[in-house]
């Protein structure tokens, strides 16, 4: 077993049911008899059969302790079925098991691997990529899959060669915090799209198919292919709410906005030195623009975050990563053993309560002569919806956080207002009641950016944000 497949406990698999009691016993005999290497749960949703599905099902979990059946009152379809698994299971990867005999459960070890090794977060079986086996089929049926993949990768900008197969291996814990709200055959667009919105590590492997004819149960039909192709633009651009993470959501959405990054970097870019803090990387939208300092040590409360940047950029010699709070007395001390003489933190000291703590640790790990850059959000009147949902403590004068920079320890160097264009919009979403920042946003804002400048340029109104910057005193030379 791997270092990294040890982090993975139990396998949930998740078996949606409907009129399959004649291939309910073969099928789950052959599931829990996978020879993959964790501990398999089995979790089979009964979507109201008429035939003796049920009645298996109980009398298959009575003899074995893996199996959990749940059952709904009425016919929802397999989105629906797949959702009352999804909130049932305590695995640590789930993947999604029809119950006819058109899938392998022997296949598990080889669609499981990518993520037991610490490759990807999610892996695809390809009916269609190079196979050891594949039964040949309908013609038509395989037009229509390889129609509805190559939409799913032209709108996500994806290559997967089958965005309709049931084997779809998931991490528990990403798989989560998918809102999905489909029903029917609408699973397989909608968390092929939710999961590209993520922008995790998305793997295919090659499987067997052993397909069903109509005469067999198939029952999927062209109103199927047409509702799938719905589904896939619905959720690329109507429905654009992919994770329940609102942090992370919205991380995703400024991601798009690189020309802002870069703008931002600008401002305070002459106080950046080599070896750099960067004390609330997220998800890396601004940690790439740091890539080519001397050191640039990564931290973060939030280890899902700390985990995105260590395999995006771990295998850099100078990037560190490190789950910190930042507040927490001794995280200074941490980071002073890499001698940093920059720390840089944007968008982090409102969410942290004890922002004067923050600073003084800031302040202990820097070498002397070092600088601190802090970018939060300006002036309290603008506090909406949108801060709350951010999990902001609070907008700050430029009087609050100078006050605090020198009760650290600091020198005020600069302050300045930054972002004159945002206040409109920030001031526009929270009249309108808007509790998040969307890509669409993010992309008109883009669009807008030569603007911004401008209106930055010559000073036209109130900055959204401010930047500040303090430099840790040079003890002076005895001058005696």
């Amino acid at each position: 077993m791997t270092t990294q497949s040890s982090r993975y406990r139990l396998l949930s698999v998740l078996m949606p049911v409907y009129n399959e009691a004649r291939t309910l016993r073969r099928i789950v005999q052959t599931v829990l008899a996978s020879p993959v290497e964790l501990p398999i749960e089995l979790i089979c949703i009964d979507d109201c059969s008429r035939d003796r599905s049920v009645a298996v099902l109980e009398e298959l979990a009575a003899r074995d302790s893996r199996i959990k059946v749940l059952r709904h009152a009425s016919n929802q379809g397999k989105a629906a079925a797949i959702r009352t698994g999804i909130a049932a299971m305590t695995g640590d990867i789930a993947i999604i098991q029809d119950a006819d005999l058109e899938y392998d459960p022997n296949d598990y070890p080889k669609v499981l691997a990518p993520i037991l090794e610490g490759k990807a977060d999610a892996v695809f079986g390809s009916r269609f990529a190079a196979g050891a086996q594949r039964k040949v089929l309908l013609y038509w049926h395989s037009v229509a899959n390889h129609l509805l993949t190559w939409i799913a990768n032209v709108l996500n900008d994806i290559n997967l060669t089958d965005m309709e197969t049931c084997y779809k291996a998931v991490r528990a814990d990403i798989l989560r915090q998918i809102p999905l709200n489909s029903n029917r055959f609408g699973i397989e667009p909608e968390l092929t799209t939710r999961l590209a919105q993520w922008n995790l590590r998305l793997y295919e492997v090659s499987i067997s198919y052993h397909g069903r004819t109509a005469a067999e149960g198939k029952n999927i039909g062209w109103r199927d292919a047409v509702a799938a192709g719905w589904y896939l633009l619905k959720y690329r651009f109507f429905d654009t709410r992919f994770t329940t993470h609102d942090g992370y959501y919205i991380l995703q959405s400024v991601r798009r906005a690189r020309g802002f990054n870069r703008w931002m970097l600008a401002q305070f870019i002459r106080f950046v030195g080599q070896r750099v803090w960067e004390a609330g990387c997220g998800i890396g939208n601004f940690t790439e623009l740091l890539l080519d300092r001397e050191l640039l040590v990564c931290a973060d409360n939030d280890p899902f975050y700390v985990e995105m940047i260590e395999r995006r950029f771990g295998h850099l010699e100078n990037v560190q990563t490190q789950f910190l709070d930042l507040a927490a007395a001794g995280a200074g001390r941490r980071i002073a053993a890499e001698q940093p003489d920059t720390v840089i933190s944007l968008n982090v000291l409102e969410h942290i309560e004890h922002d004067q703590d923050a600073l003084k640790e800031f302040y202990e790990a820097l070498v002397p002569g070092g600088h601190a850059i802090v970018l939060v959000p300006a002036h309290p009147r603008l506090y909406t919806a949108c801060d709350r949902t951010l999990g902001h403590f609070r907008r700050y004068t430029p009087d609050e956080l100078t006050t605090k920079f020198r009760n650290a320890g600091f020198e005020v160097v600069s302050c300045e207002q930054f972002n004159r264009l945002g206040v409109l919009g920030w001031w526009v979403s929270g009249k309108l009641g808007k509790q998040d920042l969307s890509p669409v946003q993010m992309r008109a804002y883009e669009f807008l950016l030569p603007l911004a400048k401008l209106m930055d340029k010559v000073g036209l109104g109130p900055g959204l944000s401010l930047i500040v910057v303090g430099q840790k005193p040079t003890p002076q030379a005895d001058g005696g």
